[in-house]
């Protein structure tokens, strides 16, 4: 309703309030009405205020039931019957809404709804109400409690809803926009322009939107599309109220005049089969309100302000004596509404008095109603009290029924003993983060649990599994797969779940509550991200990799070496190593053992990745010891003693590499011997059917000093004959690799079998001997435990499913004969150069690498990683060792008895690491920059047509090189790989199961200060072997033959080259400005600290609100019109910096946010009304066609 005609006196209503309450009423008020009412001190009515006993009411006939008061002296801004329940809902201008019960208006419920604001709109759903105020939409139950409060934008000035069905709604006001809200998210889906601001009533038929104007119009949109099909002009001054019914339109209003405006007693009538105007219809009333009541015919009702209501047909004449007087306590009436079935009308006025006329004695608000849920009364106890002072009171008073049964108080002794509970272990990454002064261990609070609170398990086993989907889904399942519901929950495979804004949204953080890094599993072929992390942590290994850097193109040692300095840099945030597979892709090697996974197998899981691990494992170890083996000198090793390592052996090796003689006799006598070296062992299990029980550090001697019957040539007999083949080692490494090689059900049962031995031994060495399926009791845990009781008893659980020790000691003879046994700290251990002098060598257990089985995923690859002492220092400034599960980017601190609890029917091991004591401090653990300043001079370009007028940009000069915080402006452009995988839900939206994978096609750096400010020094187009599916054009500007060496006229240069050059700038501490560089450094794959990034798409954003396009910032603050046809990058680059000096200029360097929020509020106004798109260019004006290098052609 527009209230541009009201009596401008009712704005002092407020100040009447209070002073007319004590002790004399206001004199608007019907004494009658207070009768019988209690107020409050405050002079707020405390009962519905009903008026007189209701008279007679003649059917067919509407006429006054009853009154009430829903709020004294405050003005009712707006009534709504129910559609649901037999309700009346009442919302004030003081925020305050009250429902009342019924016919006889009991009041219901009464609550605040907006502290300050009136109540525009009242709209009732299934489940509760919506009200909407100024800028404030709020979902309701119809109790009070509050569902949703959805605020909206503060320049919003709304005054309808309009609810188009079950969860979309229209809120429309006076501005020019009308937004479409979704109800189950909460969330602005649309929002649609309107050409003539100010809606303040709507309406919906079956072929139409109708939005009412303050101007006068009324206008008919599209239902689909909103647009704007048919427009009436109905008064020259405003409009009151309208309404439709079937093909008819009717609608009230005010007229210009002389003096102002004036209310029209002339009805615009409109038949919308012709969509043109009919003859007015004149009332005898000054109309405000109306509404059709088509019970019998299409009779219109008009109501005035001043209370007198009339009763016409739309197209035929208004008849005096059809008036009647509604008496409302206030001077005027405020709001009218009808009920769903037309019995009941509904009047508020100006005193906050809501009056009820009906057709009938008993009507219905509603044809089909649903019960009303009513608070229960309180049941006072009936039972007479017991004074418990008098001890003579006899308890018979209180009734207990009469049973022979037994009480369930009355437990047996059996049920009712105690049982002792052990405390839980102490929190991972309490014992991670703990510093101890003296005996004493500090550890900040990690808030994983409640303070003073320890969650109640009645199992031991309980702790083992998380809840979440232990059971398989259905008795066949588990009967099949019964070890479906053993998988635990952090080593199921993880996925990311992509939204519209792709990984913006995800929460990592969730997975990952550590500062290392994980790696992200939606690239081809990344099952090796837990052999990366392996080799990452071995500390050794990561300094090597980095500082190795060489002129091949598809280098592994080099790729991995940047991948390396990513997971340095990041803290906690996921890295990919996508480059690195890119490089791994491309050995012809890896493709021959069938490394190279297709994209349908991994995800399936076709391949047995225990394998296919394995494998990769030996492959990576060579790969590597051969990429290093060139560049490595003597520098890099220092040997005990100060010897050094051969120069033609590399680091790689001297780690890995064990020296071996493999001795070959045959029954002739005959005996040859070979030198020969390997980088990794694989297990070999004896072949004894009989069950025995033999330690790993057996099993492992067996495999390493390995002999073997075979056919071999034998250069005496000449001819081949049966040897006897056997190994011998000469020199021990320092790292030892072993492949388990657990590939079929009998290798599995061995592992079940000897942890069952170990797992009865254990429990023989703590003093007490149980079966397989026996439960402690009390006595048991007690024998098990010290005098101080159960508490300091280890978990009979951590040596379940145990066979692999965590150290183990290897001896080398004189005779070359090798001893290896098991090792535990307990043991004498002497001075470790004393022992090595003696050729005993004691190996700790670094890494497991595991096979999940889990055939509902496909199954994956983790790994239990000892994180070592110095990266928890450069990481969070810790001195501590601590065990973690590598789960790609689910990183999680365990307890090292995970790390070897291998249950067989899900858990597999498949790689082990063990590394000697000390060993950094055998080896030189510096890191050397490898990358110069000449990667950024000019270079030759890989294109054979290139020609230099085609050159697009200026190398650097020696005196221009880049210092720490110097301006550089960044762009890339990229192509598609493979196409996004995504799959259609049956409620029509899209889920994203794959991303595209992106590739960088052409990287542009710009010097950013300087006399050639604004002038690129690097434009590179990225030559790619791989096969591009889609250019993206439009949007990179990239086009067929760009990227092929044999045909592209640009400036054509290899990842590895371009990657390289932008490292020594993020090295040498410069700031990159651009637009977008989130998703650019991530298709690179570089890892940027963030105070090194300027991004315009975030220096010009408010908070919640869009993100805006660089063309939009370029033509708003520039009055620049860039990316016409398609987009490039060195426009881009420089659009980017001359915004972000814009931004520097606006805020005064960052001295004055609030004048820049304000610049920034009126660039979202803007674009709203400009529905963020640039108009179109009369001419180019961009800078792209400018001669960019006329200034700097003498360089």
């Amino acid at each position: 309703m527009n209230f541009e005609g009201l009596d401008p006196g009712l704005a002092e209503y407020a100040p009447a309030l209070h002073s007319a309450l004590d002790p004399v009423l206001d004199a608007h008020l019907n004494p009658n009405l207070l009768q019988n009412v209690e107020l409050d001190p405050e002079g707020v009515a405390l009962e519905a205020l009903p008026v007189q006993e209701s008279v007679h009411i003649m059917e067919g006939v509407y006429s006054e039931l009853h009154s009430v008061v829903a709020e004294v002296g405050v003005p009712v801004s707006v009534s709504h019957f129910d559609l649901h329940e037999e309700m009346l809902w009442v919302g004030s201008h003081g925020g305050h809404a009250t429902s009342f019960f019924g016919p006889a208006l009991e009041r219901y419920s009464s609550f605040q709804v907006n502290g300050s604001d009136d109540i525009r709109h009242i709209q009732s759903l299934e489940n509760g109400i919506l009200f909407l105020t100024k800028n404030n939409l709020k979902y309701m139950a119809r109790g009070g409690l509050i569902i949703f409060d959805y605020l909206l934008d503060e320049s919003e000035d709304m005054h309808s809803l309009l609810l188009t069905d079950s969860s979309t709604l229209l809120v429309g006001g006076l501005q020019n926009h009308i937004l479409e809200i979704d109800l189950n998210t909460v969330q602005e889906t649309q929002k649609y322009t309107v050409e003539t601001p100010g809606v303040t009533i709507m309406r919906q038929t079956n072929r139409f939107f109708f939005c009412g104007h303050t101007s006068g119009k009324v206008s008919l949109r599209d239902l689909r599309t909103f647009k704007v099909e048919h427009e009436f002009s109905a008064f020259s001054g405003s409009l009151s109220d309208f309404d439709v019914h079937g093909n008819l339109l009717a609608a009230c209003g005010f007229s210009s005049r002389l003096t102002g405006l004036a209310c029209d007693r002339f009805l615009k009538v409109y038949d919308l089969r012709m969509m043109r105007a009919i003859t007015p219809l004149q009332v005898h009333v000054d109309p405000a309100f109306l509404r059709f009541i088509p019970t019998y015919t299409s009779r219109l009702a008009i109501i005035s302000q001043s209370g007198q209501c009339q009763f016409c047909e739309p197209t035929g004449l208004a008849n005096p004596a059809d008036i009647f007087h509604v008496n409302p306590v206030g001077a005027l009436l405020m709001t009218f509404d009808v009920s769903a079935s037309k019995q009941a009308l509904a009047f508020g006025d100006s005193e906050g008095c809501v009056h009820l006329w009906t057709d009938s004695p008993e009507p219905s608000f509603n044809p089909y109603s649903r019960e009303t849920e009513f608070a229960l009364p309180c049941l006072v106890d009936s039972l007479p009290p017991l004074d418990w002072s008098q001890d003579l009171l006899p308890l018979s008073l209180i009734p207990v029924p009469l049973t022979t049964d037994t009480l369930l108080s009355d437990w047996p002794a059996a049920n009712s003993a105690p049982a002792p509970r052990r405390a839980p272990p102490v929190d991972a990454e309490i014992l991670r983060t703990m510093k101890k002064v003296g005996f004493i261990g500090y550890a900040p609070n990690p808030r994983t649990r409640l303070r003073n609170q320890i969650p109640y398990r009645l199992k031991e086993s309980d702790s083992e599994f998380d809840s979440f989907s232990q059971v398989t889904e259905s008795p066949i399942g588990r009967e099949e797969e019964p070890h479906l519901h053993m998988v635990s929950k952090k080593y199921r495979k993880v996925t990311i779940k992509y939204s519209k804004l792709g990984l913006e949204d995800f929460d990592f953080k969730h997975y990952n509550k550590t500062l290392f890094a994980g790696l992200e599993p939606h690239i081809p072929n990344a099952y090796c991200n837990c052999m990366i992390q392996v080799l990452y942590f071995l500390e050794p290994v990561r300094c090597l990799i980095q500082n190795h850097l060489c002129q091949k193109e598809f280098c592994l040692a080099c790729e991995l070496g940047f991948l390396f300095h990513m997971l340095d840099l990041s803290r906690g945030d996921p890295c990919q190593g996508s480059n690195f597979l890119r490089a791994f892709r491309t050995i012809p090697e890896a493709s021959a053992l069938g490394l190279i996974l297709a994209d349908s197998d991994e995800a399936s899981g076709k391949g047995s990745l225990a394998r296919l691990i394995q494998r990769w494992n030996r492959f990576i170890l060579t790969q590597l010891h051969q990429d290093v083996q060139e560049l490595e000198g003597p520098q890099a090793y220092r040997g005990a003693g100060g010897s050094f390592c051969s120069s033609g052996d590399s680091v790689i090796g001297q780690l890995f590499s064990c020296e071996m003689e493999n001795c070959s006799l045959c029954r002739c006598g005959s005996e040859t011997v070979r030198a020969s070296s390997t980088l990794l062992f694989t297990l070999s299990y004896p072949e004894d059917k009989t069950g025995k029980n033999y330690d790993f550090a057996q099993v492992l001697k067996r495999s390493i000093c390995l002999e073997q019957n075979t056919q071999a040539w034998c250069d005496n007999c000449e001819k081949y004959q049966p040897t006897i083949q056997t190994r011998n080692i000469r020199h021990l490494p320092d790292i030892l690799v072993i492949n388990c090689e657990v590939n079929s059900s009998k290798e599995a049962d061995f592992w079940r079998m000897q942890a069952e031995f170990a797992f009865k031994m254990a429990v023989k060495r703590l003093g007490g001997e149980i079966s397989k399926n026996k439960e402690f009791a009390l006595a048991d845990w007690k024998e098990l435990g010290s005098s101080e009781g159960v508490l300091m008893c280890p978990s009979i659980e951590e040596f379940k499913n145990v066979w692999l020790p965590f150290s183990i000691r290897m001896k080398m003879a004189k005779n070359k004969g090798l001893d290896v046994c098991n090792w535990t700290d307990g043991n004498e251990w002497g001075p470790a150069r004393a022992e090595e002098e003696l050729g005993v060598f004691v190996y700790d257990l670094m890494a497991t690498v595991v096979h999940i089985l889990d055939s509902r995923t496909g199954g994956s690859l983790v790994a239990h990683i000892k994180v070592g002492e110095t990266y928890h220092q450069r990481k969070e400034g810790v001195t501590h060792q601590q065990w973690y599960l590598f789960n790609d980017f689910l990183i999680e601190p365990i307890d090292k008895h995970e790390a070897v609890q291998f249950d067989m029917n899900w858990k597999v091991p498949a790689i082990l690491y063990y590394v000697k004591r000390n060993l950094n401090s055998k080896y030189n653990l510096n890191i050397k920059n490898p990358i110069e300043a000449s990667v950024l001079l000019a270079e030759a370009s890989l294109a054979r047509k290139q020609q230099k007028t085609h050159t697009t940009f200026i190398p650097l000069m020696l005196n221009e090189m880049p210092q720490v915080g110097d301006l550089v402006g960044l762009d890339a452009e990229f192509v598609t790989l493979n196409e996004e995988e995504a799959e259609l839900r049956s409620d029509g939206t899209k889920s994203t199961i794959k991303p595209s994978q992106m590739s960088v096609a052409r990287i542009t750096c710009v010097r950013g200060q300087g006399p050639n400010e604004g002038i690129p020094f690097i434009d590179d187009y990225i030559s790619t072997q791989e096969q591009v599916v889609d250019y993206l054009t439009q949007y990179s500007g990239i086009k067929p033959g760009d990227l092929d060496a044999k045909i592209s006229s640009k400036h054509l240069t290899t990842l590895k080259s371009t990657y390289l050059k932008l490292r020594f700038l993020i090295d040498i501490g410069v700031k990159f400005v651009g637009h977008g560089l989130q998703k650019d450094f991530r298709v690179i794959n570089l890892m940027v600290p963030k105070d090194q990034v300027l991004d315009t798409v975030y220096l010009f954003h408010m908070p919640r609100k869009r993100m805006i396009s660089l063309r939009f910032l370029a033509w708003y603050f520039l009055d620049l019109k860039i990316q016409g046809e398609t987009h490039d990058s060195i426009e881009d680059a420089r659009t980017a910096l001359q915004l972000y000096r814009k931004y520097l200029e606006l805020s005064k360097n960052g001295t004055e946010p609030e004048s820049f929020h304000k610049v920034l509020k009126g660039l979202y106004e803007k674009g709203r009304k400009m529905d963020w798109k640039v108009p179109k260019p009369e001419g180019q004006t961009s800078p792209k066609n400018a001669a960019v290098f006329s200034s700097v052609l003498a360089l």
